[in-house]
């Protein structure tokens, strides 16, 4: 590695350091994930609360794959051509579900811009699936925008999970180049058209690419505008040395500053920290 790239990575600060995952209900999570083969966002995704959450016996499902169609910036999940979607995946996940005796449920998927119906059928069925199973069991879906497909979103809509959730993931300015091939205006859109058909929405933007902080309160306002109920606010941390680089590391003082900004602009739950990611302590956010 030349000096020059070497200066420009930045050195993780003290409030970042995260436990490894250890402990009878992480081991036990982890067996049943990797018996039934299923693809969780927790590990294509690096998240840094995989040890919390694993150990409180917890995942978040990641359905259709583990190859995105899509190759943002950000994110540490696998582009390519995807397989085949997987008829039989709602009943392993349901059943999944079930064995693992998960009380709230978090569901996302990759994008799948292959499929004429995005993906939604097989997400219909794996809400459904996990219903008739687990029928105490309630949900949060972490969706993708489908194209800006209306019809595929109403499938969705139609199945009505308990949280419904997609996420903005940046500021405007920087959308292009952190998202690439999604929409700034098409994410909010998404996000108002799943209030206007009465679910609780829920999104999450990630900080340390760049952005100011009066852009950052600008997507708070974008995102309150559509009616989302519940915000996210984690910091970036670069997957890979082929992703974007850390701009800047955001301390915990700033995020609390902007927990309480969005709390005054109306939002229900704001999840604002370092180390916060989109499935983060999604049980306390039904209401």
């Amino acid at each position: 590695m030349g000096e020059d790239l070497k200066s420009k990575i930045k050195r993780k600060p003290k409030w970042l350091r995260v436990k490894l995952p250890t402990g009878e209900n992480y081991r036990n999570v982890r067996n049943i994930v990797s018996e039934h083969k299923l693809h969780t966002i927790c590990e294509s995704g690096s998240c840094p609360n995989m040890g919390e959450c694993w150990g409180e016996g917890t995942a978040t499902f990641m359905i259709l794959g583990n190859i995105c169609t899509r190759s943002c910036g950000f994110c540490g999940v696998k582009t390519g051509k995807p397989l085949p979607a997987d008829l039989a995946e709602p009943q392993k996940i349901a059943n999944s579900v079930k064995l693992m005796k998960v009380k709230h449920c978090v569901i996302t998927s990759v994008d799948r811009d292959d499929l004429e119906d995005g993906g939604s059928i097989i997400w219909s069925e794996t809400v459904k699936a996990v219903r008739e199973v687990s029928p105490t069991t309630t949900m949060e879906t972490l969706i993708p925008d489908f194209g800006g497909k209306w019809h595929n979103l109403q499938r969705i809509i139609d199945v009505a999970p308990e949280i419904v959730s997609h996420n903005l993931e940046t500021v405007r300015r920087l959308t292009k180049e952190v998202r690439i091939q999604a929409k700034y205006n098409r994410s909010l859109e998404v996000l108002r058209r799943l209030k206007k058909a009465g679910m609780k929405t829920k999104s999450g933007i990630m900080l340390g690419l760049g952005e100011t902080e009066e852009e950052v309160v600008e997507t708070m306002e974008d995102l309150r505008s559509v009616g989302v109920d519940i915000l996210t606010l984690g910091q970036y941390l670069q997957p890979t040395p082929k992703h974007l680089p850390v701009e800047d590391f955001i301390t915990p003082e700033k995020f609390a500053e902007y927990k309480e900004i969005g709390l005054k602009m109306g939002y229900r739950f704001v999840e604002s920290g370092p180390l916060v990611r989109s499935s983060y302590h999604a049980e306390k956010h039904l209401f």
